[in-house]
């Protein structure tokens, strides 16, 4: 497939008016949504601007590279553009970014379409050819000088690999035994014999479609020019390309690992092993291969042969949320399936009796015996997995299985995942002095019993009596809650859903709620109907104010109101997040004041929803269905309608 055969020049912008960034992206994207290559721009906004707060896609020499893969793309779809005066768009080399390529990838994409993608992001390293883009005056221009790079370098891939076919055969001939540092499988790869030197490299994004075959063609340009042969294995979005082997992992003097998420790291045990963003790997490859070329990095240890992340820097409460994030991530499966099949259950109760089998059923499937038998045990796990690796699992789920039964609940499960992990921490390094022999009982006996006895030690004398007396008194004063102090409550959890809309403080809520609803034996839904009020509210007044307020949205925001109905009523509150995003104070303050009326008014009315997710498809399941709906659709019309007319009118040319 040709690189033109997606950037289609329909959708070209050969001179984009946008000065920011934002506006440069809602003007790609508004030309995506033109051509009917994409079916839901606020989605496709939405997963742009999450893939540009992991990183920047300005990469540096004049050049923007936004992208998302989602379900809101139905073509594969690059849209090429330029701007005269440039646009700063937070590029890695603090320059004014001139040329664009929004690249915009379905789902589903297929092999073909994605490699056609990493084949445009590794012509974007060439500096001589960006320089002719900005040139090109026409769509034309540009579709003519794509298709002629595109026939060079097939061209010349076509001959390194007869030149490799025919050096492996000379050397089948000959019966040569050295080892080919190049793959069969990338004959990309810089030639083995150019120099003694040789290292290996892993590269990834998030998104693995532009920045890591970026980083994998400017590593080995960089390498030939040193004269150094490398090896790069990608991780995109077809997943682990050009795998390295054992023989050249062995053989390499230093490892590259260019990557901005996980990537399998136990292989490398004992190498000296680079950590960079993927970024680095396109900017500072020569960095890179020099300090790989020396063994200039740390000797990297992996005693549970698990997965390791690419180094990250930030404070420690970003760490500790990181850490949190991963055991609630892990767990919500549980708490969604589990939750709302013990809410069917409960209706099914009201209109046929506790004896009834499908009533009996679900409970064994959803309650305690089933699904929310592990809500804990797996929040514990995974929290303590994210902290010490695989060697923390075990440790951190039977510490939060000991929580589960001692009634320290919720709050017994986190401290067991972050104790677990920390323990297996101190442990490594309690190990490091046993002699190498007995590095290999590591993982399989010392690990498993000295930090499963640690953490269960110290979780059933000190943590699981301390939680359980918080825990227990923090139900019973939930449960006598005068009216006044619960409606307090409620009107903070409710507000906190609007805060930042899937954020920590977002997330802070719907644990609480969680905590809760799974301490009070799956009853207590009060704090449930809080926050899962205040979380519909935010959507649902971006769609309200973009229905009654038309002449202050443009046709495009009002078109993606529409799509704000579905997902409000769904309780996702993210679908406010590109309002918020280009206009936070006046969406910000708006939906947070009509989220706490939502969340205050459950409280006031005792309503109570025995369900941790689905918004209005679980509304009857609450006690007081009709109640709940008035508390959200208040909270919606008094956001909505403080936006609307807040906003400031479109200007007129």
């Amino acid at each position: 497939m040709k690189i033109t055969d997606l950037m289609i020049q329909e959708t070209m912008i050969m001179d984009l008016k946008a000065v920011t960034k934002e506006a440069a992206i809602d003007e790609l994207i508004a030309s995506l949504a033109a051509s009917g290559r994409i079916n839901d721009p606020v989605l496709f906004k939405e997963m742009i601007l999450k893939r540009e707060a992991e990183s920047s896609t300005g990469i540096g020499g004049g050049i923007a590279m936004p992208h998302a893969k989602t379900k809101a793309v139905n073509e594969p779809t690059v849209v090429f553009a330029k701007s005269s005066q440039g646009v700063d768009f937070e590029a890695l080399d603090g320059e004014a970014a001139y040329v664009f390529f929004m690249i915009a990838a379905p789902e589903g994409a297929g092999n073909t379409h994605l490699r056609t993608l990493a084949a445009l992001s590794r012509l974007l390293i060439d500096a001589e050819f960006i320089g002719q883009l900005m040139n090109t005056k026409t769509p034309e221009e540009v579709t003519a000088l794509f298709d002629s790079k595109q026939a060079v370098e097939e061209a010349a891939k076509a001959e390194k690999e007869a030149a490799k076919r025919r050096e492996a055969a000379k050397k089948e001939s000959e019966k040569h035994q050295e080892f080919d540092t190049t793959s069969e499988s990338d004959p990309m790869n810089v030639p083995a014999g150019t120099s003694n030197a040789f290292v290996v490299a892993v590269t990834a994004c998030p998104t693995g479609i532009a920045h890591t075959f970026m980083a994998e063609d400017a590593l080995k340009k960089k390498a030939q020019e040193m004269g150094v042969d490398i090896r790069v294995e990608t991780n995109g979005s077809e997943g682990a390309q050009n795998v390295l082997t054992e023989e050249e992992i062995r053989r390499a003097a230093g490892v590259i690992i260019a990557a901005d998420k996980n990537v399998e790291m136990a292989r490398f045990n004992g190498k000296p092993v680079l950590q960079r963003p993927v970024s680095d790997g396109i900017r500072k490859s020569e960095e890179l291969i020099r300090k790989a070329m020396s063994g200039d990095a740390p000797i990297y240890r992996s005693e549970g042969g698990g997965e390791s992340q690419a180094k990250e820097k930030g404070s420690i409460g970003t760490k500790v949320y990181k850490d949190l994030m991963n055991g609630i991530s892990h767990m919500l499966p549980f708490v969604v399936g589990g939750g709302i099949l013990l809410a069917i259950s409960f209706l099914i109760e009201q209109l046929a009796g506790e004896h009834h089998p499908l009533f009996q059923l679900l409970q064994t499937i959803g309650g305690g015996d089933g699904a929310f038998h592990f809500l804990i045990p797996v929040l514990a796990g995974f929290i303590a997995l994210s902290i010490g690796d695989r060697p923390a699992l075990m440790p951190g789920m039977v510490g939060g299985l000991m929580a589960l039964n001692s009634n320290s609940g919720f709050l017994g499960g986190l401290a067991a995942g972050f104790l677990a992990g920390y323990v297996v921490i101190l442990l490594r390094k309690a190990f490091a002095g046993l002699p190498k022999a007995l590095d290999g009982l590591k993982p399989i006996l010392l690990y498993p019993v000295v930090g499963l006895f640690v953490t269960g030690t110290i979780m059933f004398y000190l943590f699981d009596p301390f939680f359980s007396w918080i825990n227990l008194g923090l139900i019973d004063i939930l449960n006598n809650l005068g009216t006044g102090n619960a409606v307090i409550l409620g009107l903070i959890l409710g507000g906190m859903m609007s805060i930042d809309m899937g954020g920590p403080f977002n997330k802070a809520a719907y644990a609480f709620a969680i905590g809760v609803f799974t301490s009070s034996g799956n009853t207590n839904g009060a704090m449930m109907a809080a926050v899962m009020a205040g979380g519909m509210v935010p959507p649902l007044a971006i769609a309200l104010a973009t229905t009654f307020f038309k002449h202050k949205f443009t046709e495009q925001e009002r078109k993606s109101g529409v799509t704000n109905y579905v997902m409000g009523l769904s309780f996702i509150t993210e679908g406010a997040i590109p309002f918020a995003a280009a206009d936070p104070l006046r969406v910000l303050t708006s939906c947070i004041l009509g989220s706490a009326v939502a969340g205050g008014l459950t409280q006031l009315w005792s309503i109570n929803v025995p369900a941790p997710h689905g918004g209005i498809f679980v509304a009857a399941l609450a006690n007081h269905a009709l109640l709940f709906l008035l508390a959200v659709l208040i909270g919606a019309v008094i956001s909505g309608m403080l936006f609307g007319l807040w906003k400031k009118p479109l200007e007129r040319n």
